[in-house]
Formats: structure tokens, C-alpha cells, sequence
């Protein structure tokens, strides 16, 4: 199966932090699991760590890609089809790195691995 992981979830695995739900992490952890960390993440870490607001993030930030395969995920890029989706999502929600998870979750029918309640108004799954 194939999951989606947003951002918070992403910084949760890597701290191995006890916020993480059991059933994201059971989840996560199944052999049939295709854990896939959007490029969205990478912005959002990336911008967050150089605002101030994700101050031990540095590693991360100067090693995305090396730091999500160390922990099995699968890079997922944003194409012009996530992007137009979620430009065009007929929703109020103004985030534009949760539109795009939103957009990227529809469109590869991923699961969304996030605490994020407000996800299961959008035509998601969600794993939490």
C-alpha cells in the first residue's frame, strides 16, 4: 500500500517521537507499506528551518533526499497534475502545502499518513 505522508508525520518518524499514532506506525512500519514524502515536504521543512520556527532541522534541511531514503521513503515529486489540482480544489483551505498533499493523495491514491482532521473533508484517506 502506498502512503502519503504529511510533513508533521515525516518530522514524527524521523524523531522517532511518541506523537506519531500506533496505527500510523504500525502503518508505516508493514512490509507492504510504500512510503512516499512529498517534494511539498522538503519546502515546508526547508522554508520553516530558514524562518527559525524548525530550529533542529538543520541536517535535514541540508540532506532531504539522503535522509528520507535512510528511512525507506520514496521521493514524490510534484507534477504539473498535482499542481493543477490543487489550484483548482474547490475547497476554502488556503495552505498551499496542504492543498498539494491533498491534490497528491487524490491523485496517486495514497492514503494521507497526518493528524490532520480537517484532511477528511477533501476526498482523502487518512491514517492516523
Amino acid at each position: 500500500m502506498r502512503l502519503l505522508l504529511d510533513t508533521h508525520a515525516l518530522l514524527w518518524v524521523l524523531e522517532d517521537n511518541p506523537r506519531l499514532s500506533r496505527r500510523a506506525a504500525e502503518a508505516l512500519a508493514s512490509p507492504d507499506a510504500e512510503k512516499l514524502v512529498s517534494a511539498v515536504s522538503a519546502v515546508e521543512i526547508c522554508l520553516k528551518f530558514k524562518l527559525g520556527k524548525l530550529p533542529g532541522s538543520a541536517a535535514l534541511a541540508e540532506a532531504f533526499a539522503e535522509t528520507i531514503a535512510a528511512i525507506d521513503c520514496t521521493p514524490l515529486p510534484v507534477s504539473m497534475e498535482h499542481a493543477a489540482l490543487a489550484g483548482l480544489l474547490d475547497i476554502a483551505h488556503k495552505d498551499p502545502f496542504d492543498r498539494l498533499l491533498i491534490a497528491q493523495a487524490r491523485i496517486e491514491r495514497a492514503p494521507l499518513v497526518s493528524n490532520e482532521a480537517l484532511f477528511d473533508a477533501f476526498g482523502v484517506e487518512r491514517i492516523w
